[in-house]
């Protein structure tokens, strides 16, 4: 499982002209999956997304997680966090879990930050338009499976 984790003063995701999912203040995260992914990965990944201090506290230094600022999330599925670049130019998503497994472990890591805050989505596997305005910038990057805890 990867994600990339977004420090953002607002976001949304757009979906045929209409908005689907916005957030005010907190962070848009992009995940996608792989094989050897489970409900395990998951809780693991959320709480450690939700804990992550990345806002700042009143000194201006990054020591305040989503959950003490009252922030919200836009989870936005993002199967080409698996592109394999090592061969050609053309990336490869071999390590992309298939659509239908992908979905179902997509929601089951909303419900799971949805025990911590609010959460707004995109549409798994639509031709979504993510706006954000990304605070810091702050990008983190984050991976969990058995071949890296």
């Amino acid at each position: 499982m990867r994600v990339v984790v977004q420090r953002s003063l607002e976001a949304s995701c757009e979906v045929d002209g209409k908005i689907v999912g916005k957030i005010s203040k907190g962070i848009v995260v992009l995940v996608g999956f792989t094989q050897g992914d489970s409900l395990a990965t998951i809780e693991e990944m959320a709480r450690k997304i939700v804990h992550l201090r990345i806002f700042e506290d009143e000194n201006k230094v990054m020591n305040k997680d989503l959950l003490e600022t009252s922030g919200e999330i836009l989870s936005i599925s993002q199967f080409t966090l698996y592109a394999d670049t090592k061969k050609g130019n053309r990336p490869s998503y071999l390590k992309a879990l298939k659509a239908e497994e992908a979905t179902n472990l997509y929601q089951a890591f909303n419900q799971e930050l949805a025990k911590y805050t609010n959460v707004a989505t995109g549409v798994f596997g639509a031709d979504m338009k993510i706006h954000l305005i990304n605070d810091g910038p702050v990008t983190i990057c984050m991976e969990r499976g058995e071949e890296h805890v």
